[in-house]
């Protein structure tokens, strides 16, 4: 089902990551627990981008690194037995992620992905790179869209994958990032 914005507002911003691909150990099989099986991701974050598509600058969006980044590793976390409850994960992981501060680092680059590079802050009085939080915060996510599929599920039909897609909203990703931990993560 399409979500179609009510008359007169406009549908949200969104930045899409598709086809994140990694091993986890998600199943109720015994053998789903033990050896690591692919699992194929997307996700959408709804996020205002009206200002990052005016400033050109990436303190004024969402890292989609640092996102993809969070959803692998969720994905190759601890064992959970439903693709429902890796969803939740995932979701809580790439918000967490999509809200934290923008690092930048010194000319050298050293550990930072290339837009970092661009932007970096100088080094320190030994010549490393220094890493300083960026003045403006990013951008709100209201909202997170999480696709998961697992390519090759253990049934007995031919299937290429087995999925689901869940989408939460900035106040229910906030109580589970926060207050109690996502199911899969106590």
């Amino acid at each position: 089902m399409t979500n179609i914005p009510a008359p007169g507002i406009d549908p949200p911003d969104r930045i899409e990551l598709r086809g994140l691909r990694a091993l986890g150990t998600h199943g109720v099989l015994p053998e789903e627990r033990e050896r690591p099986q692919p699992f194929e991701v997307d996700v959408d974050l709804e996020v205002d981008l009206l200002l990052a598509g005016r400033s050109d600058d990436l303190a004024d969006t969402v890292d989609y690194g640092t996102v993809a980044e969070a959803v692998v590793a969720a994905v190759a976390g601890p064992h959970l037995d439903l693709l429902e409850a890796l969803a939740e994960r995932i979701a809580a992981a790439a918000w967490r992620a999509a809200d934290s501060p923008h690092l930048e680092a010194g000319p050298d680059g050293a550990g930072d992905r290339p837009a970092d590079r661009s932007r970096a802050s100088g080094q320190d009085a030994t010549g490393s790179a220094r890493l300083r939080v960026l003045s403006s915060p990013p951008p709100r996510v209201s909202g997170v869209t999480v696709a998961v599929r697992k390519l090759r599920p253990p049934v007995g039909v031919d299937m290429s994958s087995a999925g689901v897609r869940i989408h939460r909203y900035a106040d229910q990703l906030g109580a589970s990032a926060g207050g109690s931990a996502p199911v899969g993560d106590r």
